[in-house]
């Protein structure tokens, strides 16, 4: 039995839009969307926002019902038998909501405890063994609004783990956290798969899902787009170079001008404070960069270095992105 397999697992939202003459707009959020996940398996699920993330995770979680299509979790069909998934299944959101500011840690841990049902005889058992597990149980009797921005993270996967699921969902569990505090939470979920638990874990930081993930699905305009290894997901940058440009002073025309210079491949830019960022991947650097710096004349370049690619530069090329 695998942990999750979905088919043709799909989700439409309506909206209407005007005054007087009301206009009907569809948005295929999640389409016809086909994957496995095996037990114990670390999946990593990556893509744009509004690529179908987070809806296809809340289907999945019993809490959004497909439009057509199915899926079933731990051989439960989502549709027929949510509360039997509800019972071996819990979910990690990223940010700051869903536990109580008021309440300290271990306060927070008790109540959910009492809503999920566990035998009050076990019950300080648990929260302890998980609070050590998360590195809270120092701070476990401070209130959960003077946590910082990690801790409350690690509270929410103690709280995700109290029922002692068999698979646990993570949608962007480390988005906005210090590198530091995000790697120490990777060591954490990366834990969880050892110890026999499936992961489903949704993120934007490709590093991550290469660094944690055994397969990752990248999914795009609500379709998945690939479905490998991060290994042989890179292979769709095999032979390529990225060359990488800081500098200030861009314009899009400079930047357009760039990709027509024979040999450039995909072109992304990304903004750092006030410097940009240009990535150029091509399998000819030794042409494109002369090509390259005279094009981009006095635009105030900082620094010029060529690498191999990653599978950051390899989820780029497959969504499209500019």
């Amino acid at each position: 039995m695998k942990a999750i397999e979905t088919f043709d697992l799909t989700r439409e939202f309506v909206s209407e839009k005007g005054y007087l003459f009301k206009k009907k707009e569809r948005l295929l959020a999640v389409d016809h969307v086909d994957f496995e996940v095996e037990k114990g398996e670390l999946f990593g699920f990556v893509g744009p926002n509004g690529a179908g993330k987070t809806t296809t995770v809340k289907m999945l979680c019993t809490l959004l019902l497909p439009t057509s299509g199915t899926a079933r979790v731990l051989g439960r069909d989502i549709v027929e038998r949510p509360d039997e998934i509800r019972a071996r299944i819990n979910v990690v959101f990223g940010g700051e909501r869903g536990l109580y500011w008021r309440l300290s840690g271990r306060d927070n841990l008790l109540y959910f405890a009492t809503l999920y049902g566990i035998d009050p005889a076990h019950t300080k058992d648990r929260i302890d063994h998980l609070l050590a597990m998360v590195g809270l149980l120092d701070r476990a009797d401070e209130k959960f609004g003077k946590y910082s921005r990690g801790m409350k993270q690690r509270l929410h996967i103690a709280k995700a783990l109290l029922n002692d699921p068999e698979v646990v969902f993570m949608d962007e569990p480390t988005q906005g956290l210090d590198p530091e505090i995000a790697h120490e939470l990777r060591g954490v979920i990366a834990d969880l798969a050892k110890s026999g638990k499936t992961v489903f874990l949704t993120t934007h930081y490709m590093f991550e899902a290469d660094e944690l993930c055994r397969r990752v699905a990248v999914i795009n305009h609500g379709r998945i787009v690939a479905l490998d290894s991060p290994a042989n997901l890179k292979r769709h940058v095999a032979g390529q170079r990225v060359i990488e440009v800081e500098f200030f002073g861009s314009t899009e025309k400079l930047v357009e001008g760039i990709r027509q210079i024979p040999g450039v491949g995909l072109v992304t830019t990304e903004d750092v404070e006030q410097r940009r960022i240009l990535k150029i991947q091509t399998a000819d650097p030794a042409s494109v960069v002369p090509k390259l710096t005279a094009k981009m004349g006095d635009s105030r370049m900082m620094d010029l270095r060529i690498r191999e690619p990653t599978l950051e530069d390899a989820y780029l090329k497959l969504v499209g992105a500019t």
